[in-house]
This record gives C-alpha cells, sequence and structure tokens, in this order.
C-alpha cells in the first residue's frame, strides 16, 4: 500500500511537471510578445486580466462542481481543452499574426480551464495519499510550481527567440497531452455520496455560502485578498514592459526578473516555516503586504541604471508575497 500510493504520485508529477512547465513558458512567453508587438501597457494589463478574472469568477463555484465530478476526468478534460485552444492559437501564430481581441479570449479560455484543473488536483490528493503523507505531498506540489515558475520564463524566452510564439504554443499542447497520458495509468477513487437525496446545485451553493458568511474573520481575509489580487497580479504582467521600454533590455532580462521573483517566492516558503510560529498570522501578513506595497513604490522611482536594483526588488516582492499567500490560506 505504501509503494501504491507513491507510484500513483509518480506517474502525475511525471505528467504535472511537463504540463505545468509548459504552461509557464507559454505565460511569458505571450507577455513578451505583446510587450514587443504592441509596446502598450494598456494591452498587457488586459491581457492579465484576461488570464485572471476567470479564475476570481469562477472560483465561488468550483468546489460545488467538484464535489459531484469525477476528479480525474475533470483534470483531463481541463488540460485537454487548455491542449485544444493553444493548438489554435499555435495555428494562428503560424500561419499570421492574431488580432489582440482573440488572444484575449483565448486567454480568458485557458484561464477558466485552470481554474478547474488547479483545485480537481487538490482535491484528488487526500484520494490516493493516506492522511499522514498529505503534508508531504503537499510539498511536492509546492515543488513542482515553483520549478515552473523559476524555470519556465527563461525557457519560454529561448525557444521564443529561436523559433517562435507558435513554437512554444505548440509545446503547451505537447505537454498538456503527456499529462493526460501519464493520468491514463493512474486509477483515482470516486469518494462515495452521502446516502439519501443530494442537495441541488443552487441550495448546496446557498448552504457553503451561509456557512463563509458567518465566518467573518474569513470573509474579511477573503476581501482583502480579492483586492490584493486585482490590483497585484495585472501589475505583475508589466514587468516585461518595464523592463524592455524602462530599462531598453531584452528577454532574457525579463525572464530573469520571473526567475528571481519565483526563487522569491521559494525561500519565503522556507523561511515562513523556520519563523511562523514567532509571530501571530495576521501580523506576517501586515507586514508582507505593507513591503510588496514599498517594493512596487521603490521600483516605480528607479531610473534607466536601476535595473539590478529592480532584480533585487522582485525577488524581494516574491519572498513577501509568498509570505501573505501561504498565510492566507493555512
Amino acid at each position: 500500500m505504501h509503494l501504491q500510493w507513491k507510484k500513483k504520485f509518480a506517474f502525475i508529477f511525471c505528467g504535472q511537471i511537463f504540463s505545468i512547465l509548459t504552461s509557464s513558458m507559454v505565460q511569458f512567453s505571450m507577455i513578451w510578445h505583446l510587450t514587443e508587438t504592441t509596446g502598450s501597457a494598456a494591452v498587457l494589463m488586459m491581457a492579465g486580466l484576461a488570464g485572471f478574472l476567470p479564475q476570481a469568477l469562477l472560483g465561488p463555484f468550483i468546489g460545488v462542481w467538484l464535489d459531484r465530478w469525477n476528479r480525474k476526468r475533470t483534470m483531463m478534460t481541463a488540460d485537454g481543452v487548455i491542449a485544444l485552444f493553444s493548438l489554435i492559437l499555435g495555428l494562428y501564430f503560424y500561419f499570421g499574426e492574431p488580432g489582440v481581441g482573440f488572444v484575449y479570449a483565448i486567454l480568458m479560455i485557458r484561464s477558466a480551464a485552470s481554474a478547474f484543473h488547479a483545485p480537481a488536483f487538490q482535491a484528488a490528493i487526500p484520494l490516493i495519499a493516506p492522511e499522514e503523507q498529505l503534508t508531504r505531498v503537499a510539498g511536492w506540489h509546492q515543488m513542482v510550481f515553483s520549478f515552473s515558475n523559476v524555470i519556465g520564463p527563461a525557457l519560454g524566452i529561448a525557444v521564443y527567440s529561436a523559433t517562435s510564439l507558435g513554437a512554444v504554443l505548440f509545446l503547451d499542447v505537447l505537454g498538456a497531452l503527456i499529462a493526460n497520458m501519464m493520468l491514463l495509468f493512474v486509477q483515482i477513487r470516486q469518494p462515495k455520496p452521502e446516502a439519501g437525496p443530494s442537495p441541488s446545485f443552487l441550495n448546496e451553493f446557498k448552504l457553503g455560502w451561509r456557512a463563509f458568511a458567518q465566518a467573518k474573520p474569513i470573509v474579511f481575509v477573503t476581501v482583502i485578498t480579492a483586492v490584493f489580487g486585482i490590483v497585484f497580479m495585472p501589475l505583475a504582467t508589466l514587468f516585461p514592459f518595464m523592463t524592455l521600454s524602462h530599462f531598453e533590455r531584452g528577454g532574457y532580462s525579463a525572464s530573469i526578473v520571473e526567475a528571481a521573483f519565483g526563487i522569491g517566492m521559494i525561500l519565503g516558503g522556507a523561511l515562513l516555516s523556520i519563523a511562523a510560529s514567532k509571530w501571530k498570522d495576521s501580523t506576517y501578513m501586515s507586514l508582507s503586504l505593507a513591503a510588496i506595497g514599498l517594493t512596487c513604490v521603490f521600483g516605480g522611482v528607479l531610473g534607466k541604471d536601476g535595473f539590478f536594483v529592480f532584480l533585487a526588488l522582485s525577488f524581494l516582492m516574491g519572498r513577501r508575497l509568498r509570505f501573505s499567500t501561504v498565510l492566507i490560506w493555512r
């Protein structure tokens, strides 16, 4: 039994590494392509919102849907949708330059599919791993994402510079197909439904919403998190634009900024595991959000020769962001 669940996760994570890594490559390459071809901060902000809003809007409903759906099929369907629309966009770039509106639409569809994939994966973990191993598996999961966030931008800009954005998108198709093929070898049991008639989707959603609304501290933290996400997440898409237009550097410099941000997130998680018991979680969150705000201000007033300072600020921003996000969901 001990070896069986480890074997299952070996198959799952081998496939997910390809899928998550190629998706990270596409995400950065797409932002860099829009930066180079449009030179418009407004276009980048819209692209960031197109990638963020579907997940924010679908978030409150996904848990209720996943309770009714097969986790494995949901993951495979989500990866399949991402692969299909990556293929469509890749073909458009291969034969010509698609309009910005079409790119926004593809980004929104990919974001909506990702909104189902990640929760389905998280919901499947307790169905495979023993309860006493869930912390270890969560560490593996975080390691895969962190590795992709660090390596993905550099690989993406390397492939983009050597070939084209279409080639990066085709690699994303391959990554999703590999992930689905590996999932085919894994059996994930479905939790048995409770005896008696199951409540309707609307009633179940209302019950969940009432339980959420009664927990005032969670409501307060959720509102803060939502505001922070709406303000900060699209802002992060402007980093490549700042690297190109302000610091007058190329794609590899922009990928180094992304890598510094990712490394900061990894080290932030490690430091949190050491120091988390010294202060209250709310204190860490407040200090982290204040530090993120200050690094944004300092980054905004840098001169053209301040790229390496901006690199250090990106590292600090990533570290503080990891502190705040981990504590919010702890």
